[in-house]
């Protein structure tokens, strides 16, 4: 009896990140979020569809990932308006990882005619 014929299955590339050529930068959005109390930088493509990473800098460089565009988030609505002191550190972080920086974008949600804030009429007192 002849040898069986075994088919040797075909390899896959598989390939994380977007095919670019050398020196093209490739764009994600990193969504920085600072509250008094915490911050959280979360980074996706440009679509918003696929997260990409938690330690940010360096798994974005493992995918291929050379540039992001910032949109920083503080709290909005009846709260504080302002980013927390995180959201500037993050930046500062991640442009020093070597990630190029396009956009900087506030995307804090301000209402045109909110709620009442608390506190009363009288306001806050000590």
């Amino acid at each position: 009896m002849p040898p069986k014929k075994t088919s040797k299955p075909a390899q896959e590339n598989i390939s994380l990140g977007p095919q670019v050529r050398e020196g093209e930068l490739v764009f994600g959005v990193a969504r920085i979020f600072a509250s008094f109390n915490d911050t959280f930088v979360h980074v996706t493509d440009l679509t918003g569809r696929e997260t990409i990473c938690r330690d940010v800098a360096a798994r974005c460089k493992e995918l291929g990932i050379t540039a992001l565009h910032i949109k920083i988030r503080a709290t909005g609505g009846t709260g504080t308006k302002t980013p927390g002191p995180g959201a500037q550190s993050a930046l500062r972080a991640l442009a020093r990882a070597g990630m190029k920086i396009g956009r900087i974008e506030d995307v804090t949600p301000t209402p045109s005619d909110s709620t009442r804030r608390k506190g009363g009429r009288r306001g806050r007192r000590l």
